[in-house]
């Protein structure tokens, strides 16, 4: 290991990581591992690039010195981010399993019990035939979820990273509610969210965030796509900040114009869960405890929203095409993984079908401190409701992507403004 001090943490950080890993390959009998996911690549090496699409591995023997195998355009990587010092690196016109073949065998591994994550994204199943064909005097094993275990709980330099990306996030999100009104695109609000999170030092998150309004707030994980937004309607709001590939994520509503019934019955309730979750929540307690109180808080009926997901999520590090580690622990009933000091979540007790046609969002990013939990943000939770105003302006040239509405609907509403400012002007 190259010992350096310009990376994001202090390399102690990084070589406790490779050394417990190597703790809990000696529990599981493993000689060597194969580690593909990116996220898990980034957690041990501190090594990214928008390029993981190729093959891509950190080979790990239980002793003597890691090494990268990498497209040939990726090795620049390794020797600009990371610790390593050993790298075997394939051209687009060679077979990258083969250079991994060839890589275990020169160094004296191809014969041990070898690890390989045979769930990972990155490692498809053409590749994995290849890998057990061709490495015939090995024994191959699956070792999935043997790095994310250290992934799972935060150090406090991952916990300080987080901070960061929080600020990037409250930032985004502040943007959006100022940006959030009638006659503006859906695509205009992104664009204020996006600028605000970089300017606050935010970097490119794992996924740009939600942007709906009005009836297309039901539309799962849908963003903006130029849609002008009405008055009287609301606006939800996901946004995940990034700093060093670090996430955290919050969700609001914007309401333009009067709350219903059922909207203020959702908020509610979604404050409700979310107070009584950050109560509950301290070292020792389970998955299912904290799942099964937001449900039932949460899950009302089918005119005052229903919550259809899991109700949180493991957050922290991730590359597109999601922002969460909720493969590595989802808050979900009958899970009996207690919850630890330095975990870290996303609880999400939206609700979706308010009224039979509006998704609301309220939700928090907080830590899993010694006594209870903290929260990343100081944005308060209530539904931000902007009455309307007298005059209501739509533009008359603005640019606007394929929407889901047809042109003669947006120019009745653009008539229909006209005459409300007439009015309001008499």
């Amino acid at each position: 290991m190259r010992e350096r001090d310009d990376m994001t943490f202090p390399f102690e950080e990084y070589k406790r990581r490779v050394d417990e890993l190597r703790g809990r390959m000696m529990e599981r009998l493993l000689d060597v591992v194969i580690v593909t996911d990116p996220e898990n690549l980034y957690y041990l090496t501190e090594y990214k690039t928008t390029g993981y699409s190729f093959f891509q591995a950190l080979v790990v023997p239980l002793e003597g010195e890691p090494y990268m195998v990498t497209r040939k355009l990726e090795a620049s990587n390794v020797i600009a981010r990371t610790w390593v010092e050993i790298t075997r690196s394939y051209s687009d016109t060679e077979d990258a399993i083969q250079m991994l073949v060839t890589s275990l065998r020169e160094m004296g591994l191809a014969k041990k019990r070898i690890g390989y994550e045979r769930n990972s994204y990155f490692l498809p199943a053409y590749q994995q035939d290849s890998l057990l064909h061709t490495l015939t005097g090995g024994q191959l094993c699956d070792c999935f979820g043997i790095v994310e275990q250290g992934r799972i709980i935060k150090s406090s330099y991952e916990i300080e990273v987080m901070r960061r990306s929080a600020k990037a996030t409250q930032a985004g999100m502040r943007a959006g509610i100022a940006a959030a009104k009638a006659g503006v695109t859906e695509n205009e609000i992104g664009a204020e969210i996006s600028s605000a999170m970089f300017k606050a030092g935010g970097e490119p998150p794992a996924v740009m965030p939600y942007v709906t309004s009005g009836p297309r707030t039901m539309i799962g994980h849908a963003t903006w796509e130029g849609r002008i937004v009405r008055p009287g309607e609301h606006v939800f709001l996901e946004v995940g900040g990034c700093y060093r590939q670090y996430h955290t994520a919050m969700m609001r509503t914007v309401v333009l114009g009067e709350l219903t019934d059922n909207m203020a019955y959702a908020e509610e309730r979604m404050k409700l869960a979310l107070k009584s979750a950050k109560a509950l929540i301290r070292p020792g307690i389970s998955v299912s405890d904290l799942d099964n109180l937001i449900r039932n808080i949460i899950t009302v009926d089918e005119e005052r929203g229903i919550l259809i997901t899991r109700s949180g999520y493991s957050i922290g590090i991730a590359f597109p095409p999601s922002w969460d580690e909720g493969y590595i622990l989802s808050l979900a009933h009958g899970n009996p993984t207690v919850l630890r000091e330095g975990m870290t979540f996303h609880i999400i007790p939206w609700t979706w079908g308010v009224d039979g046609d509006k998704t609301c969002g309220i939700s928090d990013t907080i830590r899993v401190t010694a006594t209870g939990c903290e929260s990343f943000f100081e944005l308060d939770e209530d539904f931000v409701v902007k009455k309307e105003e007298g005059k209501v302006v739509l533009p008359e040239k603005k640019e606007v992507l394929p929407c889901d509405e047809p042109p003669c609907e947006i120019e009745e509403r653009k008539r229909e403004a006209k005459k409300a400012n007439k009015k309001g002007s008499k």
